[in-house]
């Protein structure tokens, strides 16, 4: 499916005017500051439910009010044709939020629905901007979060498997904290969390295969040398040759100095190596960011495969990528058949994107004042 109606109420500078967007890929130029960046940002908000720039939902309110809104109209995308006429919305999806109540409403298709996930799973909204780097160069939290974006859209129950699993490691904390060990009840939590750690690393291990298989043969596809001896791997938390609770009995007297759990999902980890030793270290700054660009690729192909459309939304990118990597992304995405918004500051050359000559439907925006005019 794809975004192709798009309307906002006190979202940062945007205008609430509402907006059609093409199924394919949407161009949106403007000056530092017009609001082409909050677009997504908007866009992002509807299928993540919160931000991808700030934590703090304040912060993207328009000045002066307590309330903002999205909504949006999706369609069956690149695969109209076969689903009946293009115009036809299948779903809409709305989120509000009112800061002076501290609520957020949720509505799909008109109904109220209380989990976030219930709009995630219809828009899957992947975002290439300068902190997606992040997940090569920073810790192991960027690539849990990365691989668990693709473990949700591939099992949707995982969501909520692992909102239990959080709660439960909450729990199991505030026990090892306390000041008088509870034994009894500590292994009551390590159940429980050994139960759902197991589940977790099933569903994370059966979807990084998936995408460990997308990988190799995008690399193998597009020819990047420099990939020759480069290895993936899922390192789940813990040595799973042993029972995670009999793991955490034994290194109890470590985690109550230290106040937390330190074995399970909430330890997992993507490990990038090249010939043995951390890309991190090993790859110039250039490399890693194909090699983001390459493994964000991989996750749309995973889901495209399942006949899932992606919206990627890609800011800025004229800033972090040469003309050749710019191109080689984009002839890509258009290969998976995404819906893609791109933004820049110049008015986007066409051209350079699709160099062939075999460029995609789209539509281009001009942003000015956070208004969005077609051209």
């Amino acid at each position: 499916m794809a975004l192709v109606k798009f309307q906002t109420e006190n979202f940062r500078n945007l205008s609430s005017a509402p907006v059609s967007f093409s199924s394919s890929f949407n161009l949106l130029y403007g000056e530092n500051g017009s609001g082409k960046t909050s677009v997504l940002e908007a866009i992002g908000y509807l299928g993540l439910g919160r931000s991808f720039r700030v934590n703090r939902h304040q912060a993207v309110v328009s000045h002066g009010e307590q309330r903002l809104t999205v909504f949006g109209g999706l369609d069956h995308g690149l695969d109209s044709r076969r689903h009946g006429s293009e115009t036809d919305l299948v779903h809409r999806l709305g989120i509000s939020r009112d800061l002076g109540q501290k609520e957020t409403m949720l509505r799909v298709d008109g109904e109220a629905v209380r989990s976030l996930s219930a709009l995630a799973k219809h828009l899957p909204v992947s975002v290439i901007d300068p902190g997606v780097f992040d997940v090569v160069a920073g810790g192991p939290g960027k690539r849990r979060q990365f691989l668990d974006w693709l473990v949700f859209h591939v099992e949707p129950s995982f969501g909520s498997l692992w909102q239990q699993c959080q709660r439960v490691t909450s729990q199991r904390n505030q026990t090892l904290r306390n000041g008088r060990l509870d034994e009894v009840l500590l292994r009551v939590w390590d159940h429980q969390y050994a139960t759902l750690s197991e589940r977790i690393t099933e569903a994370r291990t059966g979807t990084f295969g998936r995408f460990k298989l997308a990988f190799e043969k995008l690399v193998r596809e597009v020819e990047v040398p420099w990939t020759e001896g480069l290895k993936l791997e899922y390192y789940p938390g813990w040595d799973v040759s042993r029972p995670l609770a009999e793991l955490l009995v034994d290194h109890r007297d470590q985690e109550r100095k230290v106040g937390h759990t330190l074995y399970g999902p909430n330890r997992a980890d993507i490990r990038l190596k090249f010939q043995g030793r951390p890309v991190a270290e090993t790859f110039s700054r250039g490399q890693q960011k194909t090699l983001v660009i390459l493994m964000k690729i991989a996750q749309g192909m995973v889901l495209s495969a399942m006949g899932k459309q992606v919206t990627f939304l890609l800011d800025d990118i004229n800033a972090e990528l040469d003309e050749g990597h710019r191109a080689m992304l984009a002839i890509r995405l258009q290969a998976l058949r995404c819906q893609v918004f791109i933004t820049s500051i110049e008015r986007p050359m066409v051209d350079q994107l699709w160099p062939e000559g075999n460029a995609p439907d789209y539509r281009l925006f001009h942003v000015e004042h956070g208004k969005l005019t077609e051209e």
